[in-house]
């Protein structure tokens, strides 16, 4: 079954690697395009699902390596907004077992500035799902608009959100005194066990699942790295372990995820409502899947989530 498009909305990240530098007073930076949202758009271009990605893309040299990336993964642009201001940098820096901490450069930033005339332009007729998250849903001034997107496409549209806790960026404060309503936007909710401790500190993850079941989200999907991620679909629970693999780095592996969880939904036709037919035994299947891609994307430098090709060869040298 061919899946519907899935269109995702929210920022476009340069993500700079420190590295040897050929002198110690120099400071070297490999700088690849992230951003969780557009990690996600791109991932699930790369599985095989139509991915639109809403976005304010700069004119900068960062603009343009990140307008490479995505049409080279195959990503559908034709609803991003040229913008006039800079682009959003971070730089990142890997820990011995390959966590990233970033430090951010995104004062008026072309990310945050959304209007409500630009998202009122999108047709959303032909999406069966709306992903969004991070930090467009907290970033002002174009925060509200966002919001008020989600429930203008929330009729037509599964709305999937992924919080992705920026502490450094944005008081988490702000984040939860607006997540009660984005659950009641939300049909999935997927999340850290880092996002969990800062939403929600000493919460145990099937208390928090209760509570934002009771907010309104059907699905919520808790990652927890190498222990596998717990999914709660309206208080039934699976546990799903995590895929082995050598990590060279954890940047973007949640995003694969989501992109995982999404498509794998999409394409058994599970998207485009409010999820009311969704069996647990599909919930855990697509959980599966994703903890695949994500450890396809661990085992990589950055953000670079595999293609379809890549997990239909994993695939075929396990005998599966």
């Amino acid at each position: 079954m061919t899946s519907r498009q899935i269109t995702v909305l929210g920022e476009c990240v340069a993500d700079a690697f420190a590295e040897p530098a050929s002198t110690s007073n120099e400071l070297a930076l490999r700088v690849l395009p992230g951003g969780g949202p557009a990690n996600t758009a791109v991932a699930l271009a790369r599985l095989g699902t139509p991915a639109r990605f809403l976005a304010r893309l700069s004119g900068d040299v960062f603009g343009r390596l990140f307008r490479a990336h995505l049409e080279a993964s195959r990503v559908d642009l034709s609803s991003a907004v040229p913008a006039a201001e800079p682009s959003t940098l971070a730089v990142a820096e890997l820990d011995a077992q390959g966590q990233a901490a970033f430090s951010f450069h995104a004062q008026n930033t072309a990310d945050w500035q959304w209007t409500t005339e630009e998202l009122a332009r999108v047709d959303l007729s032909g999406a069966a799902c709306v992903h969004t998250g991070s930090l467009a849903l907290v970033r002002e001034p174009g925060a509200a608009a966002v919001e008020d997107f989600l429930a203008a496409a929330a009729p037509q549209a599964t709305i999937s959100i992924d919080p992705n806790v920026r502490p450094l960026l944005v008081h988490p404060d702000v984040y939860r005194a607006r997540l009660a309503h984005w659950c009641a936007l939300a049909d999935v909710l997927r999340l850290s066990e880092d996002d969990l401790e800062l939403l929600l500190p000493d919460t145990p993850p099937e208390q928090a699942c209760d509570i934002w079941h009771a907010a309104g989200a059907r699905l919520v999907v808790i990652t927890r790295g190498a222990d596998g991620a717990v999914a709660s679909l309206d208080g039934e629970r699976i546990q799903v372990p995590a895929v082995a693999t050598k990590v060279v780095d954890t940047v973007g592996a949640g995003d694969s995820f989501t992109a995982g969880l999404l498509h794998h939904l999409g394409a058994r036709g599970l998207l485009g409502g409010r999820l009311t037919e969704l069996p647990l035994d599909d919930v855990a299947e697509a959980c599966r899947f994703a903890a695949q891609v994500a450890a396809l994307t661990c085992s990589v430098a950055g953000p670079n989530p595999p293609w379809q090709s890549q997990l239909t060869q994993l695939a075929t040298a396990d005998g599966v």
